[in-house]
């Protein structure tokens, strides 16, 4: 085979991948009929239709998702084979992607990544945030964060967090006039400021327990929000009772502007895991942010 007609292929993994021209291109830094026109020119040579192309969508024929089974594993192991050569390099190099939930990245993630890539220059790093889990196969990421109980199966996971704990809070105000709960039971009587999940759609169930016990409360109130700011907000303003990650608030626990409720009904769970394929054999950066990452009591 010759070079070029490795090249193309890679251009069609991309597109198939992306399932959009536009999204592929830019990710490869060409133009978009430049793409295009490659993309053409390998379904002329083969004599196969390799994509199907409306206005709104480009997904792969049944050809070329053949093709997409043959090519996935070779490139990946041509990727493996050149982050390799890496290890002949003086200095570490080359790039990490990760998928990683928000509060994942701000707390466990860019504080490594800050020191790391100070340290390291010719170290890239690319986080992407998505609350919902991500196969992070088949979208091309070395690894993902996520809570030790939402772990994909067949996946090395290392721990890269303490435990954590979920937290109830309202404001000095809101108590003072509403009073203080204290049993899970008591939140019907209150205003609770909810949270919608972006994944499901649904309202998180507020998850509770105590000595073995497992509790769920459907909180209701005023006011619903799918971002964690804006409940701490709608909380500090006197509108009702929130519930998140306890290290989320813990500032305004310390300066008395939130108080904590519910205290010996949020047990610690597992926390945060760095999971990654088996199969694949770690770059030198990406074993040096492994090393950097793991959790160490």
């Amino acid at each position: 085979m010759r070079r070029e007609e490795l090249g193309n292929l890679a251009l069609f993994l991309a597109v198939a991948e992306e399932r959009s021209f536009t999204r592929a291109a830019a990710k490869l830094g060409i133009s978009q009929s430049a793409l295009s026109h490659t993309v053409r020119r390998l379904e002329a040579k083969l004599g196969l239709r390799l994509l199907t192309r409306t206005t709104r969508s480009v997904a792969p024929t049944e050809a070329g998702e053949r093709l997409l089974e043959t090519l996935r594993p070779a490139l990946d192991e041509i990727d493996d084979k050149l982050a390799s050569l890496t290890e002949l390099r003086e200095r570490p190099a080359g790039t990490v992607r990760i998928t990683s939930s928000g509060h994942a990245a701000r707390a466990v993630l860019w504080p490594v990544i800050d020191r790391l890539t100070a340290e390291n220059p010719d170290i890239q790093v690319e986080v992407n945030i998505e609350n919902g889990l991500v196969d992070i196969v088949a979208d091309r990421f070395d690894a993902g964060v996520r809570l030790g109980e939402r772990l994909e199966l067949d996946m090395i996971a290392m721990p890269v967090s303490p435990k954590l704990r979920m937290a109830a809070f309202a404001s000095p105000s809101y108590l003072a006039q509403r009073g203080r709960p204290e049993t899970p039971y008591d939140l019907a009587g209150h205003s609770c400021i909810s949270l919608r999940m972006a994944t499901s759609g649904a309202l998180y169930a507020w998850e509770f327990e105590q000595g073995g016990k497992e509790l769920r409360v459907k909180a209701e109130g005023q006011l619903v929000f799918n971002d964690a700011d804006l409940i701490v907000s709608a909380a500090l303003a006197g509108h009702g009772i929130g519930f998140m990650l306890e290290d989320h608030v813990a500032r305004h626990f310390a300066e008395g502007s939130l108080v904590r409720v519910l205290a010996d009904w949020c047990e610690p769970f597992d926390g945060y895991y760095l999971y990654y394929p088996s199969r694949r054999q770690p770059s030198p950066a990406f074993a040096l942010l492994l090393e950097a990452l793991r959790y160490r009591d």
